[in-house]
């Protein structure tokens, strides 16, 4: 059984579309989803430097158009579940069914843009802790104010909060936490400092019909399993305020019995923590298009 999923904000690198632009007709396509949603994904995804693809309003529609493209380079796919980290979710939505690529794109814009707006109300951010037991890590965060934002499994946990409590955890690591390392990102990302994007996502969310999902669609939040659109749109919705839960997404995998598991491009984070938390179970990123002929291998032996 495959599981397709696909990565969060952090995973693009500078230049990472430039070889998948060169796949007959992708170059028209990604024209066309940035005349869209009036930004330039082309640009952006092969030109631009790394802070102008930091920007959460330009970072997350790339991720998603990324996502769709790769995904679509493979051909006919029919994993028997889908899971995405963060605004990853939304791609994963649009494999499930549940979005078309334009309602996905046109969401994912609404959802940069409002998340932008309310990291630049307080100054906040997020740090990722290297090791350590998660409970006690988990405990020591909520006694500084801070929120374990990503529980990502394998031991990856990442808080969030203000610049002053992240400062505190600097200087009061959890005990057995080798290091505390502050990430380049431009806020404190499913917390409640993103409340405002919520309501904004939840206004953009009235325009969107989703439709059931055709496959598994393993919803962050908390590992379960979404059986209608509705509730996945209304978990897409309320997602940007609440932690993610991807070591409950890779509990659910383990229970379906999955035995491969294939990451869109830019592929790497989700695959590096199945290494870890999954063995047994065959991983395989795309990174760029010289991975997609081992991607339909895989697919071949893992699908029905």
């Amino acid at each position: 059984m495959l599981v397709l999923v696909a990565p969060g904000q952090g995973a693009q690198t500078p230049g990472f579309l430039t070889e998948w632009l060169d796949l007959p007709g992708a170059a028209d396509r990604v024209a066309a989803w940035s005349d869209a949603i009036g930004l330039d994904l082309v640009h952006y995804g092969t030109k631009a430097d790394a802070d102008a693809i930091r920007d959460t309003a330009v970072a997350q529609p790339l991720l998603v158009a990324a996502g769709l493209l790769s995904a679509s380079a493979l051909g006919d796919v029919a994993p028997g579940a889908v899971a995405g980290h963060s605004v990853g979710e939304i791609t994963a939505a649009a494999f499930a069914g549940v979005l078309d690529d334009s309602a996905a794109l046109s969401l994912v814009r609404k959802r940069g843009l409002a998340m932008a707006d309310a990291a630049a109300i307080t100054e906040t951010g997020m740090a990722a802790l290297l090791g350590g037991d998660p409970e006690v890590s988990v405990a020591h965060l909520e006694k500084l104010g801070l929120t374990p934002a990503n529980i990502n499994g394998a031991g990856q946990i990442v808080a969030a909060g203000t610049k002053e409590q992240l400062a505190a955890l600097e200087a009061d690591k959890p005990e057995g936490v080798r290091k505390v390392v502050v990430l380049k990102v431009a806020g404190a990302f499913h917390t409640h400092h993103m409340g405002p994007a919520v309501d904004t996502l939840a206004k953009a969310a009235q325009d969107v019909t989703p439709g059931d999902p055709k496959v598994t669609y393993v919803s962050n939040k908390d590992g379960r399993a979404v059986a209608t659109g509705a509730e996945v749109l209304e978990r897409l919705v309320g997602q940007v305020a609440n932690p993610v839960r991807w070591d409950l997404c890779m509990e659910t995998f383990k229970e379906l019995g999955v035995t491969a598991l294939l990451e869109v491009c830019p592929g790497g984070t989700l695959t590096g923590l199945a290494k870890r938390a999954l063995p047994g179970v065959r991983t395989l990123a795309l990174k760029t298009p010289a991975d997609l002929d081992a991607a339909r291998e895989l697919i071949a032996e893992h699908t029905a």
